[in-house]
């Protein structure tokens, strides 16, 4: 009998967020449900990318039966619908069971014995973890849209592109007046203050 193993994945996006943070709240989970010797994949790593290394590496290593326990879904994944889709395919494919600490009814199916209540409990679980991963797609395009928004508003415009010209010269006009504060230059040409101090500084 080949012996059950929890495969504990923690992710961040950026080397400056601590990803092992949810380590220790998911080994308690781990032991309070009673499921295997656990293993940790530790990436710092978009999840908006389906390659991840140690997510690969978790996947590859998986035996049939293993549990696969994530802090939320959204630590999973922040996939399109379609790379979401063939992520399930493969923690399907790789017989993995997935446990969301953040969604308890995850938990549950590793209690029940009945074959017609897990099968209902498991067709539920799946429409809420699509649910929440369509959540974090959504999250992460609105983040992307409102930082895209924000620097447009200070004017900035990305390497290789001409700054607004026309912007900036009226800011050395109304510097050059001199009657009005930065913050009330940046709201005049509806840019960002930190452009005015730029463009002031440059002067």
């Amino acid at each position: 009998m080949i012996k059950m193993t929890t495969r504990i994945y923690l992710r961040a996006s950026t080397k400056d967020q601590d990803a092992q943070r949810a380590l220790q709240p998911l080994n308690y989970l781990n032991q309070s449900l009673k499921l295997g010797e656990t293993i940790t994949y530790v990436e710092n790593y978009s999840g908006t990318k389906l390659d991840r290394p140690e997510l690969n590496k978790l996947l590859s290593d998986t035996n049939h039966g293993d549990i696969l326990l994530v802090e939320s879904v959204d630590r999973l994944s922040r996939l399109s619908q379609q790379d979401f889709q063939e992520l399930k395919r493969r923690i399907q494919e790789k017989g993995l069971r997935l446990i969301v600490a953040d969604l308890p009814t995850t938990h549950q199916l590793i209690k029940i014995n009945d074959s017609i209540t897990s099968s209902i409990l498991d067709l539920i679980n799946n429409m809420l973890i699509d649910l929440l991963a369509t959540m974090a797609r959504l999250d992460n395009e609105k983040r992307i849209e409102r930082i895209k928004q924000g620097l447009e508003r200070s004017g900035y415009k990305p390497s290789g592109k001409a700054p607004n010209e026309a912007k900036h010269k009226r800011i050395k006009e109304l510097l050059a007046v001199g009657n009005m504060t930065k913050g009330e230059i940046a709201k005049a040409v509806e840019c960002g203050i930190a452009t005015v101090y730029r463009v002031a500084k440059g002067i």
